[in-house]
């Protein structure tokens, strides 16, 4: 079968003290950083001894924390991106590691889902280490959260790359109603996808690939159709994957995240960033 897998583990720790994040300068524990290692590493080799049963899949890191400062995510990627049943593997990353470990991989297969943080690194330096990827031949695409303090930063970053690197806006929704028309309209002259994430989607009952094609991975090896959904519907490694999938519709009342909502069967999103899907980054809009 074909699918998508979502990989969170053990690992909630990061360098960067943004205040929006419940994981600002966290850190883990050294037994918890051992658990997180062993885990990637029975999750890289139950994803090698697949390709025997033909299964094909895209795989997306998307851990609480930054991981590409962990040695082992940066060799779990480099080794899947060379698995010849591994179409894409893909990372959300704040791009503050060193990259020279990122020639190791496959180029038409490895991509990133980076974020700009402008309250944590300065501009320069992050746009040069986008300018390394593109160098690389990496797929990649710039995001940020829009904060109405950060819209100065966020105009610059975006007036610093090349035309033809896409940026995102994340809309900031802990506050209803946050923007302004003006402030909307700002944000689309960024972003033209921007309203995209602005609205929240209705879910409830409504048919998604999260659960039969798409599902979202536990270090432990426990399974969910989807990660604001509670349920387990299963264990990867003594289930297998086959028979965890079968149609589950939305069990929640409204859908307002990327990664949920794309998969949603009457998602217009999937035409719009192809295959760029997973990091983000659309194939379908003029830059």
């Amino acid at each position: 079968m074909r699918a998508t897998l979502y990989y969170r583990g053990k690992l909630s720790s990061c360098n960067y003290d943004c205040p929006y994040c419940p994981f600002s300068k966290t850190v883990d524990s050294k037994e918890t950083l051992e658990v997180d290692e062993q885990q990637l590493r029975q999750f890289v080799n139950w994803v090698r001894e697949q390709e025997s049963a033909g299964h094909q899949f895209s795989i997306f890191f998307n851990p609480y924390g930054e991981a590409l400062v962990r040695r082992w995510y940066r060799e779990a990627m480099v080794e899947l991106s060379h698995m010849p049943h591994v179409d894409k593997v893909a990372i959300q990353t704040n791009l503050s590691v060193k990259l020279d470990w990122a020639r190791e991989l496959d180029a038409n297969k490895a991509a990133f889902w980076a974020t700009y943080h402008p309250r944590e690194t300065k501009e320069a330096s992050f746009v040069k280490q986008c300018l390394t990827l593109r160098q690389m031949g990496l797929a990649f695409s710039i995001g940020t959260v829009g904060l109405r303090s950060a819209f100065p930063a966020i105009e610059s970053m975006r007036q610093a790359l090349p035309d033809d690197v896409y940026m995102w806006v994340n809309a900031f929704k802990d506050r209803p109603k946050y923007y302004t028309p003006e402030e909307i309209q700002f944000l689309r002259g960024l972003d033209p996808l921007f309203e995209g994430n602005l609205q929240d989607y209705e879910s409830l009952g409504k048919r998604c690939a999260a659960g039969s094609e798409v599902f979202y991975v536990q270090g432990s090896g426990h399974v969910k159709r989807c990660y604001k959904d509670r349920r387990i519907i299963g264990h990867l490694y003594r289930d297998g994957l086959q028979a965890l999938s079968e149609d589950r519709p939305c069990r929640m009342k409204k859908c307002g995240c990327y990664i949920g909502y794309i998969h949603m069967e009457d998602s217009p999103f999937r035409e719009t960033f192809g295959s760029g899907l997973l990091e983000r980054n659309p194939v379908l809009i003029n830059r």
